[in-house]
């Protein structure tokens, strides 16, 4: 009985989640109610309170969850000893866009969000601390110099996730549609390591 009731805490929990995380991307935090998560996700109001107090605590547990998978995914790869800065990068681009490609209109709704200030709660990702420490920056500022390693991580990151941001309006005017973005973002992950590396070669020369 015990196992049964966790199990339906646990499902009750996870459809929750889900329909608040379709719900902010659709219409922002600021217009998403809690009746509408809890209706979208086949509950109630008390119930939802129950598990994560507020809408404000919902929103930090969907978003860091999200964030978090992101990291998971990053950190082997930023903290590898063993793999050239060439690989990390290559691994780093590989995995970044496939994780968009995973949830496209999510780096759209973080930006609206942060320029909100709605995103305090960054900090306990501790993301710069681990980008700030891990190995691949330690082979950047050897590669660059340590004035110019966080232009280039700049430069990278801005290359995976500005057609992210730019999406929207790049279906809108026609200039390509779901499938051909799709591909497009699958083509630029064999281009941006290109490119880093004509980067590289023009910053050491």
């Amino acid at each position: 009985m015990e196992k049964k009731l966790k199990e339906d805490s646990t499902s009750s929990t996870a459809k929750i989640k889900q329909a608040a995380h379709k719900l902010f991307l659709q219409n922002g935090y600021g217009s998403t109610s809690i009746r509408e998560i809890a209706e979208s996700a086949g509950t109630n109001i008390a119930l939802l309170n129950y598990h994560f107090g507020s809408k404000q605590n919902l929103f930090e547990v969907v978003i860091l969850e999200k964030i978090q998978m992101l990291l998971g995914r990053l950190a082997p790869i930023f903290s590898d000893e063993h793999t050239s800065l060439d690989q990390k990068i290559v691994a780093m681009v590989d995995t970044y866009i496939d994780f968009l490609l995973e949830d496209p209109d999510l780096l759209t709704f973080v930006l609206n969000e942060i320029r909100k200030n709605n995103f305090e709660f960054i900090a306990k990702t501790r993301l710069g601390e681990m980008v700030h420490q891990s190995y691949f920056m330690k082979q950047l500022k050897a590669a660059t110099g340590a004035a110019n390693s966080l232009q280039l991580l700049i430069n990278i990151v801005s290359m995976m996730v500005y057609p992210f941001m730019a999406r929207p309006v790049l279906i809108q005017t026609g200039l390509t549609d779901q499938d051909e973005f799709h591909q497009m973002m699958l083509e630029r992950k064999k281009m941006i390591p290109v490119w880093v590396r004509s980067m590289l070669k023009s910053d050491v020369s």
